[in-house]
């Protein structure tokens, strides 16, 4: 069993334990949760669950399972999940756990992470936005398996004294050719794992800490003005992890077919991931069993 953990910008919605014993679902638009609760998808860990589940349908795999709760920005969600996890990680025996944003509460994470590694078969750990900072403030970003960064994301994580993107120091620039620099330096100080996604126009596969993989064709330039789409690629890989491939395979392949939908859909830059995500069916039949080759 594979699980999305992250939470969404709603104060009224408590930590819904049961989407990790029950499938959600995706329905006109909408993230349906076990517990009645519905989520439109538009981007952050709705985007990146919507898309994982979308797949997921069409090639009739498991889906993941879902640990969300609302909050706001005060933590008090995210410190919910913290807890949850610290307590349930063995019952749920996860074969891979994927985090989009929780407040970065070193503690919580550290606990959490100790968890996991110690389970008798410790899960694959992926992180994205939010838990990627909580991962590097731990001092523990090498211990995953997998960080799916953009551009400002991989400046941050180059940056060792910045605690938090906004802090970034301004001469790491996140520009697209600074990209292998910024690689380097986050990875002298230990401030990333080995595998990396980074997203941009041109997308970037580092596996076992060199770029093994560029990602630039089909190029749709109204992709980069549409939010959410960074979070739909995470989305895709995680599908393509819990079908089982590699994680460099996974990546790849998500890198490639993100682009395909975007050339299938034609999409303007008011599309939303939601809209994106009513083409994934068909772009994924019309791969068909060359699906893999994508990887």
């Amino acid at each position: 069993m594979w699980c999305i953990v992250g939470t969404l910008p709603q104060e009224d919605m408590p930590l819904c334990p049961q989407g990790v014993r029950a499938q959600s679902s995706l329905q006109n638009g909408m993230l349906c949760l076990p517990d009645g609760h519905k989520v439109p998808v538009e981007r952050g860990t709705a985007a990146l669950a919507a898309t994982a589940l979308t797949v997921c349908s069409a090639l009739g795999l498991e889906p993941p399972r879902l640990l969300l709760v609302g909050d706001p920005g005060n933590g008090a969600g995210s410190r919910a999940i913290y807890a949850w996890l610290e307590e349930h990680l063995a019952e749920m025996a996860p074969a891979g756990l994927v985090f989009h944003y929780l407040f970065p509460d070193t503690d919580g994470h550290n606990r959490v992470l100790l968890t996991a590694r110690a389970l008798p078969r410790p899960p694959l750990m992926v992180a994205d936005a939010g838990f990627m900072y909580a991962a590097k403030m731990s001092g523990y970003a090498d211990a995953y398996d997998l960080f799916t960064p953009d551009m400002g994301e991989l400046a941050f994580l180059a940056d060792e004294q910045a605690p938090h993107p906004f802090y970034t120091r301004g001469f790491l620039l996140a520009e697209e050719d600074d990209a292998p620099a910024l690689l380097a330096r986050a990875q002298a100080h230990g401030n990333c794992p080995a595998n990396l996604l980074i997203k941009g126009a041109r997308d970037l596969i580092v596996c076992g800490g060199r770029v093994a993989h560029t990602v630039s064709r089909p190029c749709v330039p109204a992709m980069e003005c549409i939010g959410g789409t960074g979070d739909m690629v995470t989305g895709l890989v995680t599908a393509f992890l819990v079908k089982g491939f590699s994680v460099e395979q996974a990546c790849l392949t998500a890198a490639r077919l993100a682009r395909l939908l975007a050339k299938a859909h034609d999409p303007d830059p008011g599309t939303t991931v939601g809209q994106l995500l009513e083409s994934l069916p068909q772009v994924l039949r019309d791969c068909g069993k060359d699906l893999a080759c994508l990887g």
